[in-house]
C-alpha cells in the first residue's frame, strides 16, 4: 500500500553511528560512506556522523583529505560513553573549534556531576540518562540548564549493551512520560533498527514507529502505562495507519520532542520505512 510520506516525521531522523558497536566501522570507512550518503537517496533523513571524542584528530585529518568537505563541512556529533571523564570531550571540541571542514553539531556524554563543564563550549549538549533515581535527578538537572537558556537534550539507550540490559516497554515508556512532563527534547540510541516492535536476532527490539507514536501520545497526556502499551504493539498495519493519520502540525510537534536517534546500521530503519511507503527517496 502506498502512503503519503510525512517528511516532518523522518527528516534528519537517523544519526549515523557506524563506528559504534555492533557496527564498528573503521573511521575512514565511516567518514567516506557518510559523505557518500549526503548525496544518496536517503540524504534527507540522515543526521550527523557520531564520532568518539578520542578520534577528533583522526577525524580532522580524514575530513581535510576529502575534497567534498571544502564546500560543505562534515557534520559530526562528538561522543563519550557514560561513565567516561568529560575532559576528552572538552579537548576534542577545542581542537575542532576552528576547523572549517568539520562542523560539530553537538557533544554527547552521560549524566554526571561534571557534565555542566560542557555548557561553556557553546555547542548543543546531549546527556544520556540511566534509570530510577539517576534518571529523575538527571532530568531535573537538564531542565534547570534549559531554564538557564542552554541547548540541552536528554538521551536514553533503547538497546542492550554488556553493562545495560534491554529496557522493556515499561522502562522506555517511563522515560518518555518523564521527559515529556519535563518539557525536554530527547534523542535515543541503540537498538532502533526496525520499524515496528518485534523479536529480531533472537531478542526483543523496540520499533521506531512505536516510539514516534508513543511520543505523540505522551504529548497528548497519555501516562507511562499507556505508552508502554503503544510501545508493545506488533501489528505493523495498525501502527503505520495511526502514524499516517497524523496532521503535519502533530508530526512536527513529535519531532520537536523526539529529535533523532543514533543507529550503527543507518540505512536499516530507512529501508523499512521506504518499503512501508512512509518515505520517498531521491532517485539517482
Amino acid at each position: 500500500m502506498s502512503r503519503t510520506p510525512f517528511a516532518p516525521l523522518f527528516d534528519r531522523l537517523v544519526d549515523d553511528a557506524a563506528v559504534f558497536p555492533p557496527g564498528l566501522a573503521p573511521l575512514d570507512v565511516a567518514v567516506r560512506e557518510h559523505l557518500d550518503r549526503r548525496t544518496g537517496p536517503y540524504a534527507a533523513h540522515i543526521g550527523p556522523l557520531l564520532v568518539p571524542a578520542a578520534s577528533a584528530g583522526d577525524l580532522a585529518t580524514l575530513a581535510a583529505a576529502d575534497p567534498r568537505t571544502a564546500g560543505q563541512p562534515l557534520e559530526v556529533s562528538l561522543v563519550v560513553r557514560p561513565g567516561s571523564p568529560v575532559q576528552p570531550l572538552v579537548d576534542a571540541l577545542t581542537s575542532l573549534r576552528d576547523d572549517d571542514q568539520v562542523l560539530v553539531t553537538a557533544a554527547e556524554l552521560g549524566w554526571s556531576p561534571d557534565w555542566r563543564q560542557l555548557l561553556v563550549a557553546e555547542v548543543p549538549v546531549v546527556v544520556e540518562l540511566g534509570l530510577g533515581e539517576e534518571q529523575a535527578r538527571g532530568l531535573d538537572d537538564i531542565a534547570a540548564a534549559v531554564d538557564e537558556e542552554h541547548d540541552v537534550t536528554a538521551k536514553f539507550r533503547t538497546g542492550a549493551t554488556p553493562t545495560w540490559p534491554w529496557p522493556d516497554e515499561r522502562a522506555l515508556g517511563g522515560f518518555l512520560d518523564a521527559v515529556v512532563l519535563h518539557g525536554l527534547p530527547f534523542k535515543l540510541t541503540g537498538g532502533l533498527h526496525h520499524a515496528v516492535r518485534g523479536t529480531h536476532g533472537g531478542g526483543p527490539m523496540h520499533g521506531l514507529l512505536n516510539v514516534l507514536l508513543a511520543t505523540h501520545e505522551a504529548l497528548n497526556g497519555a501516562e507511562a502505562h499507556e505508552l508502554a502499551g503503544e510501545l508493545a504493539r506488533q501489528d505493523t498495519e495498525v501502527v503505520v495507519t495511526a502514524l499516517s493519520s497524523l496532521p503535519t502540525d502533530d508530526a512536527e510537534r513529535v519531532r520537536e520532542s523526539f529529535t533523532a536517534f543514533g543507529c550503527c546500521g543507518v540505512l536499516d530503519p530507512l529501508t523499512e520505512l521506504r518499503a512501508l511507503g512512509l518515505v520517498h527517496v531521491k532517485e539517482s
